[in-house]
């Protein structure tokens, strides 16, 4: 027996998958987009991602991760026939909605997803601010507890006072080096 799906019209919507799969959820259901010849109803799968910096090993680079783990975005017109497409895609677990009916993401929220996964600029999250007592975790330093005297925000560092040989010594230190205490 078929499933009634209601038809919205072509808008954007949210598929719930198993997390650490979204890129391969979006590669399968472009797959299967192509081999089910469903390109006029089903437009764009999108995995937003965004860049990130990490340190590993003392070294700081970038990585690109993904905005909204266990999540893929789908431009599509739903009807009976491409919400079994999408529906039945290997490790789909549904569509974000009211019981089986999917509901359509806001224009305006995709519009800032689609400029936050574009943009080339490097995401800093710092949250700790002048005054804090930090405990640094990586370089040099590591295992020293201090207090934060500057935050930079736009370069991602931080200057922490340690003390050495008991005399305070301002140490310039990436944000992901520290740890709150």
């Amino acid at each position: 027996m078929a499933k009634q799906v209601q038809l919205h019209g072509k808008a954007w919507y949210v598929l719930h998958t198993y997390s650490g799969y979204e890129d391969n959820v979006a590669r399968n259901l472009r797959q299967r987009i192509e081999s089910m010849n469903m390109q006029d109803k089903i437009f764009e799968v999108m995995v937003p991602k965004e860049n990130r910096v990490k340190i590993r090993n003392g070294k700081r680079f970038t990585v690109k991760e993904r905005i909204f783990p266990g999540y893929v975005l789908v431009n599509m017109i739903v009807t009976d026939e491409s919400w079994y497409v999408v529906r039945n895609t290997p490790n789909v677990t549904g569509f974000i909605g009211i019981g089986t009916t999917p509901t359509p993401v806001d224009p305006e929220e995709i519009l800032k997803v689609k400029k936050k996964a574009g943009s080339t600029e490097v995401r800093h999250k710092i949250d700790v601010k002048a005054g804090d007592s930090v405990k640094i975790s990586d370089g040099p330093f590591k295992d020293f507890d201090g207090k934060v005297s500057e935050v930079d925000l736009q370069k991602g560092k931080i200057t922490v006072l340690v003390s050495v040989f008991g005399r305070e010594t301002p140490v310039e230190l990436d944000f992901l080096q520290i740890r709150k205490v």
